[in-house]
């Protein structure tokens, strides 16, 4: 299951691997895809995800996850 998210705040490749590092450790997940020029990530997981638990996983991070 694809689920895309908007994150705001990532400028460079190591905001792109601090979030996808975060969502990665989310049980379930199997893949994280960031496009850092849209902000767009999409996340595949087994089931569908607990937005609370990926808003905290993109704070953790030190971003924001938009709307959701």
């Amino acid at each position: 299951m694809d689920t895309t998210y908007q994150v705001n705040g990532m400028t460079c490749g190591h905001c792109v691997n601090a979030v996808s590092a975060e969502l990665t450790a989310l049980p379930g997940v199997t893949d994280v895809q960031v496009d850092l020029v849209t902000g767009r990530v999409t996340v595949t997981s087994q089931d569908p995800l607990d937005t609370g638990a990926v808003r905290a996983a993109v704070d953790e991070a030190g971003y924001d996850l938009v709307g959701a």
